[in-house]
């Protein structure tokens, strides 16, 4: 697998490395070789949970602790990274050893999320606390904004079966494209269609309903942002 180049992906980190090395091992699965991303991994995990907890602070000074708890953990989950990696294209530029190169683990939902967290450990060290929550507080951006202190964030096939009611369109339909990959190692793909706005988006996971929440997720952005 051929490796794209590497400028598309520091535009959508919003960083561009002066130490590529780090880079360069954030994306390095343990499959490949011993010096691999897990330990950038470790640290990454902890800065997350505490920009994304600092954050929820900030914006929530009537929460109570478990309300906060359960909207750090909806950020934070491997689900949500995941779908954060597969839109920075992440998969693409991620070295794997051959056995997982050919189950697909570029797409692997675990194999993604600790990819990202090794990313964000990896922008700490080469630039800093500041950068590193910059970077990280512009990914979530929209997903922080979306938050309530209430309760967490609807998941995207409710939020635009909502919004369809709401505007008296036709509700989405769902098909699986295709499903790839051993059987405790699938990929799936799923095609959202919208009839009254003759859309059609695709999505991709570890299972049949992941895959519809990400289809769902690009319908609803597309939506809105039109």
């Amino acid at each position: 697998m051929t490796r794209p180049p590497i400028d598309p992906l520091f535009r959508h980190l919003g960083h561009r490395f002066h130490q590529t090395e780090l880079l360069e091992c954030a994306l390095t699965h343990r499959s490949f070789r011993k010096d691999n991303n897990e330990r950038l991994e470790f640290l990454g995990d902890a800065i997350l949970s505490f920009v994304m907890a600092e954050e929820l602070y900030r914006r929530f000074p009537q929460a109570k602790e478990g309300e906060l708890s359960r909207l750090r953990a909806s950020l934070v989950k491997g689900e949500t990274l995941a779908v954060l990696a597969r839109e920075f294209g992440l998969g693409d530029y991620l070295l794997l050893g051959s056995g997982e190169l050919k189950s697909g683990g570029y797409r692997r939902e675990s194999i993604l999320a600790d990819a990202l967290e090794a990313v964000i450990g990896a922008i700490y060290l080469d630039a800093g606390m500041e950068c590193c929550r910059g970077c990280v507080l512009e990914w979530y951006a929209e997903r922080l904004d979306a938050l309530s202190p209430q309760g967490t964030l609807k998941d995207p096939k409710t939020r635009l079966q909502e919004y369809l009611q709401a505007h008296r369109l036709a509700l989405p339909t769902y098909l699986v494209d295709s499903v790839e990959g051993e059987a405790h190692a699938q990929v799936f793909r799923v095609e959202c269609r919208i009839e009254g706005l003759d859309m059609t988006t695709r999505g991709t996971g570890s299972s049949r309903r992941r895959a519809e929440q990400e289809a769902a997720r690009i319908a609803l952005r597309n939506i809105t942002n039109e």
